[in-house]
């Protein structure tokens, strides 16, 4: 049996008193897209900083690809074949869209700095070959054409979620980590952006992970989904087995009632 690209063993983060990811176990093969979901505040962006090597586990271990990234900064993790999208947009609002995208191939340029400062031959190759792939990342993505040129914060908010995935995938990525990619979109954004992830794992063979809050999202293009609830999985499987798992109905039935004795409160007080 293959090697899992990614697995998580055991994997704790702490945060003074408060257990932000409690011994997890988690193994995500090669050219799936899966889904992470749980109520808000269960873990999910914590388990991303940890696999994605903002954070450092308390305890466990995490290995991509058969590296083991214990003390690996981000930007080494990225150069191994990971990268992510937040939950909220950090383009580079003030640059092009075109330089935002060119931002994310930095890892794959091989130059080196005299060569930046000299602008030889190599390096001008090298710069021109990262412009026409950037290019096709943004056809790939679906914006419009000149779009390159434009200011990127100028651009409709749907655009800007997809000239992040277009940056992202310039590193070259095996594994594409995507934070609620779908949050603030209309329902046509949101249909396109699953055709996107999907193309992501059939044209591009990229392995996809998810977290998000939408479910028509997750039970549309995942093939599994694991569920954290106060930092501990409490279910994986199919999205046909999750959806019917006791353990998630009770998670989120029980989040739903609680806002609601919350909102009866601040009726009556």
């Amino acid at each position: 049996m293959a090697e899992p690209l990614l697995h998580l063993a055991g994997v704790t983060k702490r945060f003074g008193g408060l257990v932000a990811v409690n011994n997890v176990t988690y193994q995500l093969p090669a050219g799936r897209i899966a889904s992470i979901i749980g109520p808000n505040g269960a873990g999910k962006t914590t388990l991303f900083n940890l696999i994605t090597g903002i954070y450092r586990p308390d305890e466990g271990g995490i290995t991509f690809d058969g590296h083991a990234l214990a003390g690996r900064r981000p930007d080494q993790i990225t150069s191994l074949g990971m990268c992510r999208t937040f939950q909220n947009i950090r383009l580079f609002h003030n640059m092009t869209v075109m330089e935002n995208v060119l931002v994310g191939a930095h890892t794959r340029l091989h130059s080196t700095g005299w060569g930046a400062v000299l602008r030889t031959p190599g390096f001008r190759r090298a710069e021109e070959e990262a412009r026409q792939n950037a290019r096709r990342l943004l056809r790939f993505v679906g914006l419009p054409a000149g779009s390159g040129d434009q200011i990127a914060k100028f651009l409709p908010y749907g655009q800007q979620r997809r000239v992040e995935i277009a940056r992202a995938l310039a590193s070259q990525p095996k594994l594409l980590l995507l934070d609620e990619p779908t949050a603030g979109m209309n329902p046509n954004e949101t249909d396109a952006a699953m055709s996107l992830f999907r193309r992501l794992r059939d044209e591009l063979g990229i392995t996809v992970l998810l977290i998000e809050h939408d479910m028509k999202v997750v039970m549309g293009v995942s093939e599994t989904v694991c569920v954290i609830d106060y930092g501990q999985k409490i279910a994986e499987g199919t999205p046909a087995e999750v959806r019917k798992n006791q353990r998630v109905i009770e998670a989120y039935l029980g989040r739903q009632a609680q806002l609601h004795d919350e909102l009866a409160a601040q009726r009556e007080s």
